[in-house]
């Protein structure tokens, strides 16, 4: 008696039937629904058309230090009331050759890092920047501020990595990358003379006075300089909470304190000199 032919699908067909058998599941499962059409808690939303006129969120960059060692940093920076979006210890680990930082809250997020804050006519700068604290003690004596502890080099790398990082995402201007000081002075004094702005300017991070320029303002001032009046319309002008009062106030020395904490860190006395109207003219001509 003949026996009926049985047919045997080979192993590598099946393989081609089951892969064709779930990729048809899947088109089924999305019909209807474009990559552009997302659906959420209760609606769908089409994402299909784009409008070109907006802008981030995130404006500025404000640089801190701790005032503390790596464990208060933490204790402080994951309590209730204070919170930061980066922390850099003092000397980061490495993953691959590159080194880590701590990312307290989401960029998306508003951290509260900034506190009671102004700068380039915005206030509540929490509302639109990033925050890097970096694990550093600060003043050596806190009531004289003429001695302070150094950043360590590897810090200050991965400081320059991170902060690279976010003002090419979110497109910063150099002159919005910022200490705590410039958008609270005298209520902060971080992140210090030591902090190396100079260095951050060399690597496409933040603003610093050409040269050049500024021998130019200081060789024009020296006969003529400009007026204390004039010199607080110029601090406001780059971005400093400063009235243009044509007197030497309590506010006008805290914000010169913290321009030249900035931009001249050899003396921050907070008098009003030639060099630091050469730095400021030149600033603003280039970033302003």
């Amino acid at each position: 008696m003949t026996q009926p032919t049985q047919h045997v699908v080979a192993p590598r067909r099946r393989s081609f039937y089951l892969v064709t058998a779930i990729l048809a599941l899947a088109l089924l499962a999305g019909c209807g629904a474009p990559a552009t059409l997302k659906q959420r808690s209760g609606y769908w939303a089409d994402q299909s058309v784009n409008a070109p006129a907006y802008n981030h969120r995130v404006r500025f960059l404000v640089i801190h230090y701790t005032g503390g060692d790596t464990q208060r940093a933490f204790n402080v920076l994951t309590g209730p009331n204070v919170s930061t979006h980066y922390l850099v210890p003092p000397q980061p680990d490495r993953q691959g050759g590159e080194p880590v930082v701590y990312q307290l809250v989401p960029e998306a997020e508003r951290a509260w890092q900034a506190g009671v804050s102004h700068w380039n006519g915005r206030e509540q700068i929490n509302d639109t920047s990033i925050g890097i604290e970096i694990v550093n003690q600060g003043p050596v004596d806190t009531s004289r501020l003429v001695k302070w502890y150094p950043f360590a080099d590897g810090q200050i790398e991965a400081v320059i990595a991170l902060a690279r990082d976010i003002v090419a995402r979110y497109d910063i201007a150099p002159a919005n990358v910022v200490g705590h000081s410039d958008i609270a002075p005298g209520r902060k004094i971080d992140p210090g003379p030591l902090f190396p702005w100079q260095r951050l300017h060399a690597a496409g991070v933040g603003a610093w006075p050409d040269a050049d320029l500024v021998a130019r303002y200081q060789r024009r001032f020296a006969a003529n300089p400009p007026s204390l009046y004039q010199t607080q319309v110029k601090l406001a002008h780059y971005g400093y909470d400063i009235s243009a009062t044509g007197t030497m106030d309590a506010q006008t020395r805290r914000v010169l304190r913290a321009f030249q904490m900035h931009f001249r860190p050899t003396d921050y006395s907070g008098t009003l000199d030639v060099g630091t109207q050469a730095r400021l003219w030149a600033l603003d001509e280039q970033y302003r």
